[in-house]
């Protein structure tokens, strides 16, 4: 008589590990598919050649900064903004436009109104969460100049703040 001591396979190690890899392949490629089907790629300009006649009125504008000699100081805190000139004061004393455009996530971006105080400070309150890679821009309500820069924050200290 002749004994067997085979193992039933459910019990065994290669059938389990050979049904989970595809089975965990399977799990991850249709979470994929759902990620891809439900959530916006943010960050995919649909009109290229729009957006490549905007940039010419974008490099007008920031030339126009560096001709004026536009160099200022800005300090950015917890909730307030401030924005002192140290050359190339605008002329007008109207409100200046600052946009905080967030490095991958769009939905942070957000702008802020700059109002000029008696000591010739422009200053705007704000409540936004401001910590990460920012590109800010400054500019008139007119877009005549520009001033644009790769900003990483918070900061506590002033800042040159130049084209």
């Amino acid at each position: 008589m002749q004994t067997s001591n085979s193992i039933i396979w459910y019990k065994q190690f290669w059938p389990w590990f050979l049904i989970i890899v595809p089975l965990t392949s399977m799990v991850l490629s249709f979470t994929m598919m759902y990620l891809a089907f439900t959530t916006e790629d943010s960050m995919v300009i649909d009109d290229y050649y729009k957006e490549g006649k905007a940039i010419n009125v974008k490099i007008k504008a920031i030339q126009k900064a560096k001709e004026l000699n536009i160099v200022s100081q800005l300090v950015i805190n917890n909730n307030k903004i401030e924005l002192s000139f140290v050359s190339g004061l605008p002329e007008d004393d109207s409100a200046l436009v600052m946009d905080f455009h967030h490095a991958t996530q769009d939905f942070k971006d957000f702008s802020v109104t700059l109002f000029k105080d008696a000591k010739g400070i422009y200053r705007a309150p704000h409540d936004y969460d401001v910590a990460g890679k920012w590109r800010i821009s400054l500019h008139p309500f007119n877009d005549d100049w520009k001033i644009q820069q790769m900003v990483s924050l918070p900061r506590q200290q002033t800042f040159e703040f130049k084209p």
